[in-house]
């Protein structure tokens, strides 16, 4: 069977496709995998498809180890298949689409000159990347002439200098910078990052004030799980019924979110807003990023503990239970949304999308993945939702004492071969994945409650006395609540017994 290239294309995406390979090159994308080509690249197809962007990608790989994708890439013309599937408004959706916004696809390590040369184009006027948390990172580089830098701010540090250089310093010729890493102030990294280089490598004080004055650093929070290439019975199958093959191939939920720091005027550069997508222009990210942490990813570290001792492995599965998804879903509208001072009409709406995402038949989201670092996890997605009612000083909120009642239970371990290990409900074993001090320090407590035989409540007392875990002595802020958490446990083993 024939990999994907031009010939599979029918008129009008050969005509699409014939345009972009003569468009200008707007937009240099650092990051060749799944990520940015189902969310940004995607996105820019959606605006072509409208009529929307004239504009191309250059996309190129931030490091050396992404060379066979950037390879298998330019071997199909830049071109791949991503099929979008999952719930949509309680509905299955599956679409299939050629994505084609690549007019260059090429290995910067081996043609570095390749890649210097984009900073003196007069039409690029985006950088936008996906390099991971761990490669927008400043790590201190030597600079010799005529190499590539590894590190992908110090090679974006390399293409500003060039075109600074190139333009003489003309402040027209800046660039906007939309970093996707999943990280606090990613921008703000970025450009922090760039300083410390130009510092390093010796660049003028005009050079770093053009930078900072001349080129923005967009803050950004993305949302897309982009599930990458199916399993091979799914691939072969699709193959079959498309008539080609694609390495490349990849596959993403429907729901996706990009919330950006800036003004409107981004949608006459890139006009994802015109084109109908998820994005949103705003002043401050803080209220998106608290929602996914708080709702998101507190809705995960609820469940997670309480489906693992329950013998459930996957998200879905917790979620498709009567017990526990009805327990979500109560803890997220009555007690979670609540305690936030966002809008909760807003907060209603984000929630629903979050339970179709959870049920997306499609993703496998494994709950012992998701329970790795639970206690940081709880510290920051949970714990400020119960500290809000026990300032309020008025309730007992039910949902989210049973959620810490399981994360208690689940972190009832002893050190074992394999490590921290403790058993379900049913008897089974597990393997609890955390700071080993912290396990060793909640593994202790246990071990001296089971010796002295202390009443359960005294043993949940004295771990919510631990300041180190928690960053406060909760027994000592809120007096009622290790009553609560034990009643709770020992509900939980009583019908686990009947």
């Amino acid at each position: 069977m024939n990999t994907l290239n031009e010939q599979h294309l029918n008129e009008e995406q050969i005509q699409q496709y014939r345009a972009i390979k003569q468009a200008k090159i707007t937009v240099l994308q650092i990051g060749e995998g799944n990520f940015l080509r189902g969310f940004f690249d995607w996105m820019i197809q959606a605006c072509k498809n409208q009529g929307l962007y004239e504009g191309s990608i250059a996309v190129t790989q931030p490091r050396p180890g992404g060379k066979p994708k950037i390879d298998a890439l330019a071997e199909q013309d830049g071109l791949y298949t991503l099929v979008v599937r999952g719930l949509e408004n309680g509905a299955s959706v599956e679409r299939t689409e050629i994505v084609s916004v690549f007019s260059k696809v090429f290995d910067p390590y081996s043609n570095w000159d390749e890649y210097l040369v984009l900073a003196e184009s007069p039409d690029l006027q985006v950088v936008v990347s996906n390099t991971t948390e761990a490669g927008l990172v400043y790590r201190p580089e030597e600079l010799i002439e005529g190499q590539p830098i590894q590190s992908f701010p110090g090679k974006l540090t390399q293409l500003l200098y060039r075109r600074f250089n190139y333009f003489k310093g003309d402040p027209k010729r800046g660039l906007v910078c939309l970093p996707c890493e999943l990280l606090e102030r990613n921008g703000d990294e970025l450009r922090s990052c760039i300083l410390r280089y130009s510092d390093d490598w010796g660049y003028s004080k005009e050079f770093k004030d053009w930078v900072t004055q001349h080129n923005r650093f967009l803050n950004s929070l993305v949302d897309r799980i982009v599930t990458g290439y199916p399993d091979a019975a799914q691939a072969e199958a699709w193959f079959g019924e498309w008539g080609y093959s694609d390495s490349m191939l990849s596959t993403a939920e429907p729901y996706h979110l990009w919330a950006i720091e800036t003004g409107p005027e981004l949608d006459e550069l890139l006009p994802l807003r015109k084109a109908g997508l998820n994005v949103h222009y705003v002043e401050d990210l803080k209220p998106f990023q608290l929602r996914k942490v708080r709702i998101l990813n507190g809705a995960h570290t609820l469940m997670t503990p309480l489906g693992l001792l329950h013998d459930m492995e996957q998200v879905r599965e917790a979620m498709e239970d009567t017990v526990l998804g009805s327990l979500v879903r109560a803890t997220v509208e009555t007690e979670i949304i609540p305690s936030l001072a966002i809008s909760e009409e807003e907060l209603h709406a984000y929630a629903q999308d979050v339970y179709e995402r959870f049920l997306n038949p499609f993703i496998r989201h494994r709950l012992a993945d998701i329970a790795m670092n639970s206690l940081s996890k709880f510290k920051v997605r949970l714990l400020p939702s119960l500290l809000h009612y026990a300032e309020d000083g008025n309730m007992l909120p039910t949902g989210l004492i049973q959620g810490f009642a399981g994360l208690l239970r689940y972190y009832k371990v002893i050190l074992g071969e394999t490590g921290y290990e403790g058993k379900t409900l049913s008897g089974l074993p597990y393997v609890v994945r955390d700071d080993a001090g912290l396990l060793a320090i909640i593994a202790s407590v246990w071990a001296e409650a089971k010796e002295q035989k202390w009443p359960l409540e005294q043993t949940v007392s004295r771990l919510l006395h631990l300041e180190n875990v928690w960053g406060c002595d909760l027994a000592s802020l809120w007096p009622e609540l290790a009553a609560a958490v034990s009643a709770s446990i020992e509900e939980m083993e009583r019908v686990a017994n009947e």
